[in-house]
């Protein structure tokens, strides 16, 4: 292979080369001269104002003394060597010419060099510096120039840095894409069978849930090159050099077999054809048209897998995803609770945890997580840890980390009234009885009144994943009530026109439950169990625009007015509750008030009448409190009463 260094220093030498040819031309050319015959020559020898003469060949170069008309002359003759005999002839006399230093210089070989170089180099050097450049341009790190060639990056499987160890909580994704492994390390076991190992994998999942990890997993268990490459990355706005780069990958791919071609974002590209308005996505057509022939082109004993990630299944062009192209689909589902927990196993995998750490409370506190917002929790813990000057990370700093990117930073620098703190401490007490006096409510890990991004306040519950995914009706009417019970504390305590606007959040999921449990899961009495409404969606645009009625006018007033329903008796409901709990609202209120915090141990003591265990102590002040609390004071001011309180809502809400 060709070493860079060696390449430059050739280029440094010629450019020097190139220069010194053209400083010595100049510094040749420096000094003025005149053309003279010889008879002027003559002349200006019988003044006595020459002084010397160079005969170099047919060249004479006169060098004139001080004070003459000339200071350098030159004139050529057919034989200057016989120049003393021509000045003679001429009339000069004896004494003329005795005057006058006479210098022959032999021919130089590296003077004519010099000539030759002063004109040619010049020309040398351009036409180098050009062909450096394309062939800077044609490098790997810029493709400027170099438009067909495809701009996947190529890594060797000699030295895997992602295995099947570091993917965790997609154990059934493993199991299907380890077929694919053991196709590569040993494809006589399948050959003999009969067996076709799929030519495509389509790894379908929403943001977050590993996709790219587990393709580099694929390569990195198998030991193969991996060739990583974005959809969008195949189209230009040069008509033909998406087709030409696709070309050009599978050539690649080819070449390097076996190997693994992995396809990232390809919605980007494989989007359904005919979905462009006036032909605008013809280039994009052309690209996945050359896709779809080059998977086809294929042979069995290729050794190539083209692994594919998208999280828009629905918009794919059906040919995309018939047999024999991507014919096995993997899904990576959102994890479970003992997904998560792995997971949270990988991530703080090589960290200094404190003993106190659970991994499955932290599971149990992140429903809906993918394995991107885990990291990057364990991440905001280490920065935490790191800030408070400790050596380990602790239970506070996971906990404080879990809030922290769900809701933003705590934002005590916000300067909140009495009054506000007041209404504050009612509102979120409020959602923390009604949950807990009610069987199917969910558990309350933690309430408090400091400010957090945009939240004024804020209520966490403990959510199954069972019930995130099939929520019972009972459950859902629980949760409406939850919602509920901020806006029906307020009412109780401080009169109904003195009601805030503190529950603008809350009403907004209460409306959006109760719709949904009427015109999507079938939860309503008098209309049954029916769907309503059919959502419009383009496949160009790749979201939803807006919901077709499919109804009359007549069952879209059942529809409000069932919802109404439901929205109205939970609202009673949490009242009714409040007005029974009222000392335990007053007592949960009043301890918010002067703790700020409650956590699920001190909540559950004030509920049960028991003594209540001390707060843990404020974690220790960064060196520079000052900095943090500018840095949180930038954050957006909204009003404390209009917090958004995470309520889990069932899957599809």
């Amino acid at each position: 292979m060709e070493n860079p260094r060696t390449r430059n220093s050739f280029v440094y030498v010629l450019i020097l080369v190139a220069l010194g040819a053209i400083l010595y031309s100049v510094r040749a050319q420096s000094v003025p001269r005149t053309e003279l015959n010889l008879s002027e020559v003559a002349q200006q020898m019988e003044r006595g104002n020459v002084e010397k003469i160079v005969v170099a060949e047919d060249d004479l170069t006169i060098h004139f003394r001080s004070g003459a008309p000339y200071e350098l002359a030159v004139t050529r003759k057919e034989s200057a060597s016989t120049a003393p005999e021509q000045f003679a002839a001429l009339g000069v006399s004896d004494q003329a010419r005795a005057a006058v230093k006479w210098e022959v210089q032999r021919p130089s070989d590296w003077g004519n060099i010099m000539v030759l170089l002063s004109y040619t180099l010049p020309a040398v050097f351009v036409i180098g510096f050009i062909y450096f450049m394309l062939r800077q341009a044609q490098g790997t790190n810029n493709q400027a120039l170099s438009f067909g060639k495809s701009r996947a990056r190529m890594f060797t499987g000699d030295q895997p840095t992602v295995t099947f160890d570091d993917v965790a909580g997609v154990d059934e994704a493993k199991e299907e894409l380890y077929e694919i492994v053991e196709f590569l390390k040993e494809p006589e076991k399948f050959i003999v069978l009969g067996a076709r190992i799929p030519k495509g994998v389509m790894l379908v999942g929403s943001p977050g849930t590993g996709k790219t990890l587990l393709a580099k997993a694929v390569s990195g268990e198998a030991g193969v090159p991996f060739f990583s490459i974005s959809g969008s990355e195949f189209v230009e706005m040069f008509v033909g050099v998406g087709a030409s780069r696709v070309r050009d990958l599978f050539e690649q791919a080819k070449r390097h077999s076996p190997c693994i071609v992995f396809v990232d974002e390809i919605d980007a590209v494989g989007r359904q054809r005919g979905a462009g308005l006036g032909g605008s996505h013809d280039e994009r057509e052309q690209t996945l048209n050359q896709i779809l022939v080059e998977m086809d082109g294929f042979d069995t004993d290729t050794n190539v897998i083209i692994v594919a990630a998208t999280n828009r299944p629905d918009i794919l062009d059906p040919a995309l995803l018939r047999p024999g192209r991507f014919d096995r689909r993997v899904v990576l589902d959102r994890p479970d609770i003992l997904g998560r927990e792995a997971i949270f196993g990988v991530h703080v995998r090589g960290k200094p945890l404190a003993p106190d750490v659970q991994l499955d409370v932290l599971a149990k506190s992140t429903p809906g997580f993918v394995g991107a917002d885990i990291e990057n929790t364990v991440n905001e813990a280490a920065i935490l840890a790191a800030r408070r000057n400790q050596k380990l990370i602790s239970m506070r700093e996971m906990e404080d980390a879990i809030e922290r990117v769900v809701l933003g930073p705590e934002r005590k620098s916000r300067i909140m009234t009495e009054r506000e703190r007041k209404v504050t401490a009612y509102h979120e007490s409020g959602h923390a009885i009604v949950a807990r006096a009610q069987p199917d409510g969910d558990p309350v890990r933690k309430v408090t009144i400091i400010p957090r991004g945009i939240a004024g306040g804020l209520t966490w519950y403990l959510t199954d994943d069972e019930d995130q995914r099939l929520a019972t009706r009972s459950k859902l009417k629980a949760r409406l009530a939850s919602m509920l019970g901020g806006r029906a504390a307020e009412e109780l305590v401080f009169s109904k026109d003195e009601v805030t606007t503190g529950a603008s959040n809350d009403l907004e999921q209460v409306t959006s439950v109760a719709r949904r449990m009427v015109t999507r899961w079938g939860m309503s009495e008098k209309l049954g169990p029916m769907a309503f409404g059919k959502k419009d969606e383009l496949v160009f645009l790749g979201r939803e625009i807006g919901e077709q009625r499919d109804f009359s006018e007549a069952v879209a007033e059942e529809i409000d007015a069932e919802v109404r329903g439901l929205v109205n008796a939970a609202h009673q409901l949490a009242g009714k509750i409040l007005k029974k709990q009222r000392a335990k609202l007053d007592e949960v209120a009043n301890y918010l008030l002067q703790n700020e915090t409650a956590e699920m141990e001190q909540f559950e003591a004030l509920w049960k009448g028991e003594p209540v265990p001390p707060p843990k102590p404020p974690p220790p002040a960064p060196p520079s409190a000052e900095a943090d609390a500018g840095e949180e004071a930038h954050e957006e001011d909204t009003d404390a009463t209009t917090g958004k309180d995470p309520v889990p809502v069932p899957s599809g809400a």
